[in-house]
């Protein structure tokens, strides 16, 4: 799932409901000049005419060829004139007018419809905010799900897959019954390189083919300044942006984090939220847990409990640690407790396999949980 594929007026929606600006708007207060069209007459959207008019604007905004191909006509508002109608609604960006005149001429009657369209929006981010994400891909060898914790599963950079700790520790076999050397990858079977060059020379050609996790990585070691890259805030952004853009949701979690932190970026809370938005919606649990705890910090316990119980579905143990606080301070219920408690045991349920135990009993680098 792409986030450049959402529906434009969620995005819209999003950004009345967190208060964010990402673009470049202009304020009501601001002034502006007007230049007036002798082909638009002020008087025309008082006529008896003006159901009419909105009719065939409509109609017009529709409009097919006989061969089925759409035919994008910009068309006034008010005044019905077409061409260049490049003055739009300041606040939904929905309605737009050929000049300065006919937007603040058509104002009081779009105001209320204008209103109606943000509200409507706005419930409809809400509820795809608060949508359970879809759970990320299974192990592809022992098909379980994958555990959240970083140290239970391992990124091949040989075939781009992500191995559990399980698989990736398990022993191989040959037909004797006899344990093989098993530094081979447990998918594609492809031995480890045998250099340190050789293993970036991986990484470059996952990058190539647009792997977003390897491009992931590769802003991580641009932003830390690790593995031979030189430490760059404004490469590791770039490089987080495509990850993103190519559906990696923790990328967006960290251009967040970027603009919290003012890294690469001057400093900007609403930015961090609407990128914290944009990860916790394709899955990213730490975002999502970050939107619980500013929800919090606004005084908005319900809608905090409502990210936490969404973390804790995808196994974040702390999340579960706040809905735990929340019930010791009275603001959530022994229910929303009891319901947290309940998702995290199914969800370590999903997880478990004798397994991913032993890799787990060999070395903490392969906790899983």
């Amino acid at each position: 799932m792409y986030v450049g594929d959402m529906c434009n007026n969620l995005l819209v929606a999003v950004k009345v409901v967190y208060g964010i600006v990402v673009g470049v708007a202009c304020s009501s207060k601001e002034k502006s000049k007007m230049s007036t069209s002798d082909s638009c007459n002020v008087g025309a959207s008082k006529s008896k005419c003006d159901d009419a008019c909105d009719e065939v604007n409509d109609l017009l905004q529709k409009m097919r060829t006989d061969d089925g191909a759409d035919v994008v006509v910009s068309v006034c508002a008010n005044c019905g004139k077409e061409g260049s109608v490049n003055n739009t609604c300041n606040k939904y960006k929905q309605v737009k007018y050929c000049n300065a005149v006919c937007k603040k001429v058509h104002k009081k009657k779009h105001k209320k419809d204008c209103k109606e369209h943000i509200r409507l929006a706005a419930e409809h981010a809400a509820k795809e905010l608060f949508k359970q994400p879809p759970p990320e891909e299974d192990c592809p060898i022992c098909f379980l799900r994958l555990p959240l914790v970083i140290t239970g599963r391992r990124y091949m950079t040989c075939c781009g897959k992500i191995i559990c700790s399980g698989c990736y520790c398990a022993p191989v076999y040959d037909d004797q019954g006899n344990e093989v050397d098993n530094d081979k990858c447990p998918f594609c079977r492809t031995p480890p390189p045998d250099t340190k060059e050789g293993g970036s020379k991986r990484e470059k050609k996952r990058i190539e083919a647009n792997d977003p996790i390897a491009i992931y990585n590769n802003s991580c070691d641009y932003s830390e300044g690790t593995n031979g890259y030189p430490q760059d805030h404004t490469k590791a952004l770039e490089l987080w942006h495509r990850a993103a853009e190519l559906g990696y949701a923790p990328a967006y979690r960290n251009i967040a984090n970027s603009y919290k932190n003012g890294r690469g970026v001057e400093n900007d809370e609403k930015k961090a939220a609407y990128y914290w938005v944009l990860g916790a919606m394709i899955g990213d649990v730490e975002a999502r847990y970050n939107l619980g705890n500013m929800e919090g910090l606004a005084g908005n316990a319900d809608r905090a409990i409502k990210h936490f119980m969404i973390a804790i579905e995808d196994g974040d143990a702390d999340s579960l640690k706040q809905i735990n606080r929340l019930y010791s301070i009275g603001l959530a219920t022994k229910d929303d407790y009891t319901k947290a408690l309940q998702s995290y045991q199914a969800y370590l349920g999903e997880i478990k396999s004798p397994q991913r135990d032993k890799a787990a009993a060999q070395s903490d680098g392969f906790q899983y949980y």
